[in-house]
């Protein structure tokens, strides 16, 4: 596992956190890899039921360490070699290298929730809006950033931003670089929930989805991402092709039995 990011997991729900408070965990190539190796290794980890994505110290992530990539290219005098790395592709992702960082939460099988706290910037909040779920403190600042740079976002914020916010409001947070509040992007649809103490209640929702079928939660966050990306025939042939695939299987069958009998169900991961 990466020193970029520490990883304990605790009956089936795992507590991700970037670790790089000094920096306020801003974005090196390190921090890039370490997100890409953990979501990797989470996923292969059939016991796992539900992740909490926060970071250390505070901040939960200031954004891209425009001076670490600056020495990294004057160091080796090439900046292009650093960006072929940022942009390199997997055949099974459509994203690249620096878009997966943000990406692999929304393809990580089992549900992701974001703990805000301090700043979530730039590429930070991209992470972020890459998670399903997302508590925010109140006074946490959020900002797409990257227009102050002469930029546009870059790490899958483009879409995922537009799947939460109405069309003007993702344009006007682009355009303009605005720093929100946690309460704002609560009323903006940035954050599903205001908390004082974000990591604490993101823990908590975890443990409650961890008590519910796994593989009916793996199987409705497949649906609803793909929901509004596909078609409606298809989307309703996925609907009734993963329902059919729940339906008597073990853990289904316990799920009734448990709701039957009052008690609560023992699921297994198999």
């Amino acid at each position: 596992m990466s020193q970029r990011i520490s990883v304990s997991i605790d009956e089936g729900v795992a507590d991700v956190r970037l670790n790089r408070p000094d920096k306020l965990n801003a974005l090196d190539q390190a921090m890039f890899d370490g997100l890409i190796e953990t979501s990797a290794e989470l996923a292969s980890n059939r016991d796992l039921r539900a992740v909490v994505l926060s970071g250390e110290g505070r901040a939960f992530c200031a954004g891209l360490d425009f001076a670490g990539f600056a020495a990294m290219a004057s160091q080796d005098g090439n900046g292009q070699e650093i960006t072929s790395v940022l942009l390199r592709r997997t055949p099974d992702s459509p994203a690249n290298g620096a878009q997966r960082a943000a990406f692999v939460w929304t393809e990580l099988p089992v549900p992701v929730i974001a703990a805000v706290h301090g700043v979530a910037f730039g590429g930070g909040f991209q992470i972020a809006m890459g998670a399903d779920i997302r508590f925010v403190a109140p006074d946490a600042r959020l900002s797409v950033m990257e227009i102050k740079w002469g930029l546009i976002p870059d790490m899958t914020g483009s879409q995922t931003l537009r799947r939460l916010v109405r069309l003007d409001v993702a344009k006007e947070l682009t355009f303009t670089g605005k720093i929100v509040t946690g309460e704002e992007a609560l009323e903006l649809g940035l954050a599903t929930h205001l908390s004082g103490t974000p990591r604490e209640d993101a823990l908590a929702l975890a443990r409650e989805i961890a008590s519910r079928s796994p593989d009916a939660v793996r199987a409705a966050k497949q649906l609803l991402n793909a929901a509004g990306l596909v078609s409606l025939e298809e989307g309703l042939r996925l609907e009734e092709k993963l329902q059919t695939g729940l339906i008597g299987t073990p853990n289904q069958v316990e799920a009734v039995r448990a709701n039957v009998e009052k008690r609560e169900p023992k699921f297994n991961s198999e």
